[in-house]
């Protein structure tokens, strides 16, 4: 029986600088935005693109990676996991919110 494993890969644009924080021990953790676009046909023939926007985080040398690289626009493909966010806000209101946890970043010339 083959594993099951939570992998996701995305080529997308930055949508922002990305935000670098740095922790304990010099570990630097980078948090950014990425647009990834889709193409389809609607029922009236026109060509429609659809974007979507994702949560992008990264920690230890991929972080520095991103620290140096990354800007808004920069063209890029990441490699990482799917990481789901559960808390209440300051009025007890439940929040969910799903990250890419990124493990490999390529960028685009």
């Amino acid at each position: 029986m083959t594993t099951m494993r939570n992998s996701v890969q995305l080529i997308g644009n930055a949508g922002s600088d990305p935000e670098i924080k740095t922790l304990a021990n010099d570990n630097k953790m980078a948090r950014f935005s990425i647009a990834t676009k889709e193409y389809y046909t609607n029922q009236k023939g026109e060509r429609v693109e659809e974007t979507q926007w994702h949560r992008i985080l990264a920690w230890g040398k991929t972080a520095e990676i991103i620290e140096k690289e990354v800007k808004k626009g920069k063209r890029m493909l990441l490699n990482g996991k799917l990481v789901n966010n559960n808390w209440e806000d300051k009025d007890g209101k439940k929040r969910q919110n799903t990250d890419v946890v990124v493990t490999e970043i390529t960028f685009f010339s």
